[in-house]
């Protein structure tokens, strides 16, 4: 598995690292996690060479219970397979309230209080077993934030304390210049957002500005939730409870279909699938940290790192894929 280097933070880590959402149900989102799957996923993961494990407090989490069942699933694995010294674990603090993406006229204080910030980093820690996160990032954010100092000084007093090495942004969806200004600070080591095919608007300003400035890019979203899996058609049905059901609603599903066959066309030698081809679309900018794949099942784990490996894309076909940006938020 080919790593990189995540920015400024010196960490060596793989090309494709492993996004957990999907791995424990969660309800309203992912749902229909086999659990001893998706720890056997984890297993093959680093089994592979992969080494970066991406989480949040929210995965899975439900306020029934109070349980953060990505975290507890990460503490199980990290438990028996014994490699936290090989792996870099990265989490995120939910805001207070709950509310994503963060609202332009929310102060800080309302979102990331710095009790809730360090409540967050402890609860972390005791569900994943390890007195330590190797990056903990902010799951919301706004610009804005930054004329409030108390998130500086807290995030400095925990690093202090060891509790955690480098912290990290988790920009709102498809605003992936809603963070420059924060990044001036030179507190927030990498930044973590959508970019894929079809959104491609981070190579104006985001990745420029992190390649001056060393900054960690961890690539999420990279499949669109699926659908640049190739695999859906105008008669795919989601579970109840699966929030893609919303995501490509009405007439979002059949342009799905439309552009991802425009896609397939561009196989062949170069990526054998369309899962493929997008991830190592992504994986050419040389900027890129890592990206991060949902990868509940053993199968897409094999078929994900592959793209570390394969030949790269050529000048051609890159540009070809510039063609092919649909920007959108489906999540609105």
């Amino acid at each position: 598995m080919n790593r990189r280097v995540l920015g400024s933070t010196g960490l060596q880590i793989s090309e494709i690292g492993i996004g957990t959402w999907q791995l424990a149900d969660d309800p309203g989102c992912w749902v229909g996690a086999d659990l001893q799957e998706s720890l056997r996923s984890l297993y093959r993961y680093v089994e592979l060479g992969g080494n970066f494990i991406d989480t949040a407090w929210v995965y899975g989490y439900s306020e029934t219970d109070n349980r953060h069942r990505s975290h507890e699933l990460i503490g199980k694995f990290l438990r028996e397979s014994k490699v936290r010294d090989q792996v870099i674990i990265a989490s995120k603090v939910a805001p207070k309230n709950l509310l994503w993406p963060a609202g332009r006229d929310i102060p800080v204080s309302e979102v990331f209080p710095p009790a809730w910030i360090e409540a967050g980093v402890d609860q972390t820690l005791k569900d994943l077993g390890t007195d330590h996160v190797d990056l903990m990032q902010f799951h919301v954010w706004q610009d804005d934030f930054v004329r409030d100092d108390s998130w500086k000084k807290t995030i400095q007093k925990i690093t202090a304390a060891g509790k955690v090495r480098f912290w990290g942004i988790s920009v709102n969806d498809y605003q992936p210049d809603n963070c420059l200004a924060t990044l001036d600070t030179g507190l927030i080591s990498t930044v973590q957002f959508i970019f894929n095919i079809f959104h491609q608007l981070p190579t104006e300003k985001l990745l420029p500005y992190a390649k001056k400035h060393q900054i960690g890019l961890i690539a999420r979203v990279p499949l669109d939730e699926g659908g640049l899996t190739g695999k859906f058609s105008l008669t795919t049905k989601f579970a109840p409870g699966d929030f893609r059901a919303r995501y490509f609603r009405s007439e979002r599903l059949p342009e799905l279909v439309r552009r991802t066959a425009a896609l397939k066309s561009l196989l062949g030698t170069q990526a054998g699938s369309l899962s493929e081809l997008a991830l190592k679309f992504i994986l050419a900018f040389p900027e890129i940290s890592t990206v991060i794949p949902g990868m509940r099942k053993v199968a897409y784990v094999d078929a994900n790192l592959a793209a570390s490996t394969s030949e790269k894309l050529s000048p051609e076909l890159l540009r070809e894929l510039k063609h092919h940006s649909w920007e959108r938020n489906f999540y609105l």
